[in-house]
């Protein structure tokens, strides 16, 4: 019988590149672990920054990264940007010894500090790259990027003002798994937390960082929930976490605080109502959950996207919002308020749960493969 020649198939090897915040990482593992569903045999390296949190959560997901030696402009400390240069140099050195090794058929951008370093390097030898832009105001460095990228992945209509139009695929931001495919309760994530399932719950993220007005409108009120008969359960962030912490200890029957929840779907079934900024991962994840929120926009975003991410959902009666200026005297009036309106709670949950995308990794990954095979 003749022996049957068999050709080794070519691995597949790709770059993803970016981090330094939740709304890039998250999506980021979201599109590789589509990527390594769709072909098992696939070789994944993500490249991130030193001493961002992409160095701790990929690794977490079972993902190798490397980190580069580079850093954002300092806005409160000019002197400290006097070695961007140098890192931006340093970096360029270090990515072009990580391409050499790792022999990528493709690179993609998430957006993030190592995004631009990556993609530039790679475009100039000619490797195909790709960008998942997650804002409806993209940066200057992923504009830059898109002129030579394959295509662009994005959340929303209206991109073409940044990037080229045939470029762009409408794909929505692609949500953790642990979201999109949670089958918890809501009786099992208020146990999780050890908190009452017969009190309402509010649940509080400021992203991975933490979000200052929220959090000190949420110190401010500690006292008035067990009045009120209700009970938060508080993602801090990492800024003064100790502090906001300790206090949340002192209510112990009334208050879960933590500086980041890992089992997040636990606190989006125990929630009965979300405090959230509008950062358009954050957005999307709502929408997925289900959860009626009230946003409080970060109002130093690039061109002040995050109020442009929550008037979406508001024009479509799913969420409310409150400026981040007037915080401190209007948020808790407003999330009590809907959180004992049942009617109004009902509305938002329909509504915004309309608006969900539960397949985007699944889009983009496809489109890659596509594209370089």
């Amino acid at each position: 019988m003749e022996k049957e020649n068999k050709i080794p198939k070519k691995s597949t090897r790709i770059i993803i590149a970016g981090g330094g915040t939740g709304g890039h990482i998250f999506p980021a593992i979201a599109i590789a672990n589509a990527l390594r569903k769709s072909n098992p045999e696939i070789e994944l390296l993500f490249v991130g920054a030193k001493g961002k949190m992409e160095m701790e959560k990929v690794p977490q997901a079972g993902y190798e990264i490397k980190g580069l030696n580079i850093a954002g402009f300092n806005r409160s400390s000019l002197l400290k940007n006097l070695s961007l240069p140098f890192k931006l140099i340093q970096s360029f050195y270090q990515v072009k010894e990580i391409i050499k090794q790792f022999k990528p058929n493709a690179v993609i951008g998430v957006g993030g500090y190592s995004t631009f370093p990556v993609l530039k390097y790679a475009q100039k030898k000619g490797i195909p790259t790709f960008i998942h832009e997650s804002n409806s105001f993209a940066g200057k460095s992923n504009i830059l990027l898109g002129k030579h990228a394959v295509k662009i992945f994005v959340a929303s209509e209206g991109m073409e003002k940044f990037f080229p139009k045939e470029k762009i695929i409408i794909t929505g931001n692609p949500v953790r798994k642990i979201i999109t495919e949670s089958t918890v309760t809501r009786a099992q994530g208020i146990k999780f937390f050890g908190l009452d399932e017969n009190k309402k719950t509010i649940l509080a993220v400021g992203g991975s960082l933490g979000a200052r007005s929220i959090n000190e409108v949420m110190l401010t009120h500690l006292i008035d929930l067990h009045p009120l008969n209700i009970q938060l359960i508080w993602q801090t962030g990492k800024n003064n976490a100790s502090r906001y912490i300790m206090s949340g200890k002192m209510h112990k029957n009334t208050v879960w605080a933590g500086e980041f929840i890992h089992e997040i779907d636990k606190a989006y079934a125990a929630a009965d109502i979300v405090i959230s900024r509008a950062g358009a991962m954050s957005v999307a994840e709502m929408c997925v959950a289900g959860k009626p929120t009230v946003f409080v926009p970060y109002p130093y975003a690039s061109e002040d996207h995050q109020t442009e991410n929550a008037m979406r959902l508001i024009r479509k009666n799913a969420g409310a919002m409150v400026a981040d200026s007037e915080a401190g005297t209007k948020l808790f009036g407003t999330v009590t308020d809907i959180l004992f309106d049942e009617t109004k709670l009902k509305q938002f949950a329909q509504n915004i749960s309309k608006l969900a995308i539960t397949n985007a990794n699944e889009i983009i990954a496809d489109e890659i493969l596509k594209s370089i095979q």
